[in-house]
C-alpha cells in the first residue's frame, strides 16, 4: 500500500475513533465533544489561558456536591456560555455570552440561581443558537461518570 494511502487510512480510522469517543454531551439535539474537569485542580484551571475553543467542543465540570455554584472568567480569553445543570441533568441557570476577564481576582462571579452538579461551558452564542430554555436536559456520553 502506498504511504499516502496508508496515511489516509490511518487518519480515517483515528477520526472515526474520535467521533465515537464517549466524552461527549448532547444538548437540544446537538452533540459536543467535551473535556471533563472532575477534580479540584481541573475545575480551577478550566479554560484559562486558551485563545479559542473549537466549534462543537466544550468543557464539562462535574462537582462533588449539588449546591449553588459560581464561576468566573479569571484569565479566560474567550467569551463563553456557562450552563448550570442539577443532579437530574436539567438546566437550572444560563449565563450567556460571558465576556473574558483579565482583572485577576477582581473578575465578577456568574452564579447559578439553583443548586447545580454539572456546569457546561460552550462558546458564547451556543445557548442562543440552540434557543435553550431552563429545564432542557443534558445527556452524558458513556465515558462520563455521573456526579458523585
Amino acid at each position: 500500500m502506498p504511504l499516502v494511502a496508508l496515511l489516509l487510512c490511518c487518519t480515517s480510522v483515528l477520526a472515526t475513533a474520535c467521533a465515537s469517543d464517549g466524552r461527549w454531551v448532547e444538548l437540544a439535539g446537538e452533540r459536543y465533544l467535551v473535556e471533563v474537569a472532575d477534580d479540584d485542580a481541573e475545575r480551577a484551571r478550566g479554560l484559562m489561558f486558551r485563545d479559542s475553543l473549537a466549534e462543537g467542543h466544550g468543557m464539562l465540570f462535574i462537582h462533588d456536591r449539588e449546591e449553588r455554584q459560581a464561576y468566573w472568567m479569571k484569565n479566560t480569553r474567550i467569551p463563553l456560555d456557562i450552563l448550570y445543570f442539577d443532579a437530574s441533568l436539567q438546566l437550572v441557570t444560563q449565563q450567556r455570552s460571558v465576556p473574558p476577564c483579565s482583572a485577576g481576582d477582581r473578575c465578577p462571579p456568574y452564579p447559578s440561581r439553583a443548586p447545580a452538579l454539572y456546569v457546561l461551558e460552550l462558546n458564547a452564542g451556543e445557548a442562543r443558537r440552540l434557543d435553550l430554555k431552563d429545564g432542557a436536559v443534558l445527556e452524558l456520553g458513556p465515558d462520563i461518570a455521573p456526579g458523585r
